[in-house]
């Protein structure tokens, strides 16, 4: 049986052939942890005290990418005017996912906002706006020798395709940088030590994964990890 991938829903104003609004998870996405032999599970993000209960039915977890993270999540001050798309009950659901994720040991791959999550969960904070244009762009990451990310994309340095204004400034605890862009943007992290499967990367691996076998390789770790959980 293909192992059981959550992927919290993402809400939206509207979506093509819906009447109202939607929840909706990026097709390429869904496509991607299918090709790695994974069922994708797209969750209803509702009730973060029941989390717990709800992920004990899955075998993995994919935080994917989207709006921005309210900032009185890290302590940051006033609210930058580039953010965007913010929401309560999403950021409730996203943060108590990624914390039961990580107490759990259930494995966890995080994208682009789903990493910034992680990091904020951890204690971490994040530049509401960075200075760099990381948007519509594709350029090349360093990935640090030796690292769970090395070893999945079994290269020292990958093409990846961004979409982020903000990125992460102090890392949270036990979290570890695995990959940088040239302007040192971290771009990848993993727990230290032995403490369970995690990967999170600042950009969207799901851009490419169809055409790219490293980005592809990504998600399917995540289902091999899965699977063998």
């Amino acid at each position: 049986m293909r192992p059981l991938i959550a992927v919290p829903a993402r809400f939206s104003a509207n979506a093509s052939a819906l009447r109202y609004a939607a929840e909706v998870a990026a097709r390429a996405l869904v496509e991607a942890v299918w090709r790695g032999g994974g069922e994708p599970f797209i969750m209803h993000p509702a009730d973060p005290a029941d989390v717990a209960a709800r992920l004990a039915r899955c075998d993995g977890v994919l935080l994917p990418g989207g709006g921005d993270l309210h900032p009185r999540h890290y302590g940051a001050g006033d609210e930058h005017e580039a953010l965007y798309d913010m929401d309560d009950e999403q950021d409730a659901f996203d943060l108590a996912v990624a914390r039961e994720s990580l107490s759990a040991g259930i494995p966890l791959l995080a994208v682009c906002r789903g990493l910034q999550i992680v990091n904020v969960v951890r204690g971490g904070t994040l530049r509401q706006h960075m200075d760099a244009e990381h948007r519509h762009l594709v350029h090349p990451v360093t990935i640090v020798p030796g690292t769970l990310l090395a070893k999945i994309v079994d290269a020292g340095e990958t093409a990846a395709s961004c979409y982020h204004h903000q990125d992460i400034d102090v890392l949270g605890a036990g979290l570890t940088a695995t990959a940088h862009g040239a302007d040192g943007t971290i771009e990848g992290v993993e727990l230290t030590g032995d403490a369970g499967w995690f990967v999170g990367v600042q950009w969207h691996p799901e851009d490419t994964a169809a055409t790219d076998a490293a980005q592809q390789e990504i998600f399917s770790a995540l289902v091999t990890a899965a699977r063998q959980r």
